[in-house]
Parts: structure tokens; sequence; C-alpha cells
């Protein structure tokens, strides 16, 4: 009996619930130091004394001349006089092509790739008066799109020679801000007009709508 009730308080003792584990505390955790404390120990660079000259304004296009310079309008002789060299005698190719540009262009142009944002009609007007209507017309056309119509037509009312074809190719050709032409589609004229891919010009912030 003496050995079975060793066993019994043996095994009562084996069934006694254990006190659970004391695990040890998390430390605190360290506040982060502020703004203030990381930066106390820098020191603000010493002043170099370098000059930094101001950079010159882009070149404008047109530039304006005379009046307020607030104002987006170019008086029309000046624009007239940037023309006034061009009726020297030369070649009046059908189509055209500036230097440096892509002959992928022109074939975009007579593939009719361009909207046409604008029309010149210079039926009736001589030589002088076309050369004039035609050089605002391209200054003004440039912040409206990049492909305008220019009809010179065929010159059946001329006096001998038509003279207005082969001088409106020439001017075109001269002028900075063309980059191609070729003619218009025979339902937009045909020989007759010509369809001409200009330069866009480039807005400035101080240029009113």
């Amino acid at each position: 009996m003496k050995a079975h009730r060793a066993q019994l308080k043996a095994l009562k003792k084996q069934l006694e619930p254990k006190a659970p584990a004391v695990l040890p505390s998390a430390p605190a955790p360290v506040p982060e130091p502020d703004f203030a404390t990381l930066f106390a120990d820098v020191r603000p660079l010493r002043d170099s004394k370098r000059a930094h000259p101001a950079r010159p304004a882009p070149p404008h296009w047109p530039r304006r001349q005379g009046g307020d310079a607030g104002t987006n309008a170019l008086p029309e002789a000046s624009v007239i006089a940037q023309m006034s060299g061009w009726f020297d005698r030369g070649e009046e190719p059908d189509t055209h092509l500036a230097s440096g540009v892509a002959r992928i262009t022109l074939k975009r142009l007579v593939a009719g790739h361009f909207p046409v944002v604008a029309t010149l009609d210079l039926h009736g007007m001589d030589r002088y008066a076309a050369h004039g209507a035609l050089a605002l017309f391209l200054h003004r056309a440039r912040s409206r799109g990049a492909c305008v119509r220019v009809v010179h037509g065929m010159g059946y009312g001329s006096r001998g020679e038509p003279v207005l074809p082969r001088m409106v190719r020439r001017w075109l050709a001269c002028h900075p801000h063309v980059l191609a032409f070729t003619p218009a589609p025979a339902i937009a004229g045909g020989q007759g007009a010509l369809l001409v891919l200009l330069r866009r010009a480039v807005p400035s912030s101080t240029d009113y709508p």
C-alpha cells in the first residue's frame, strides 16, 4: 500500500498546474530626436562671392519694333520689308523642301497629312499687292497652324506670260519659315494653288491671344 501511495503522490505532483513563466518585459522605446537636435551641428556654407550673370532672354520672332513692349503688333511695313529683296530671277520649282527638313515631310504634305488652317487668294492682285499680302498672311498664319493654302491662279488673265505663279513660288522658296510647298490637289485648286507647310511660331509668355 505504501508503495502505491508514493506513486499516487508522484502522479498528483505531475498533474498539478504549473505557474506560467514570467517573460522579461520589452525595453521602453527610445524617443527619436527632434529636427533641431539632428541638425544642431550643421553650419551654413561660406558665401563663395561668385557673380551669377543673368541669362539673356531667348530670341523672339517676330521682333517687336516700336510701340509698347507689351504689345504683339508688328508694323506691317516691317513685315513687307523682310521680303523686299526676293524679286531676283531664279528657278521656280514646282515643289520645294527646305534644307535640313526630312524628305518624308514633303511626302506627307503631298498626301494631305496636314490640315489646312488658312487660305489666301491672290486673284486680281499685281505683284506688289500680292507680295505684301503674302508676307502678312504667312506672318499671321504661323500662329494658327502649320499648313496653309495660297491661291495664285493660272495666270490666264495676265497680259503675256503669267507672273504670280512664278513669283509666289520664288518668294516661298526664299521664306525662312517655309518648310515645304507643293501644288494643291485638283479639288483644292490644282496647279493654281499651293499647299505651304510653315514652321510654327513659338508662343511667348508676354503675347496676348
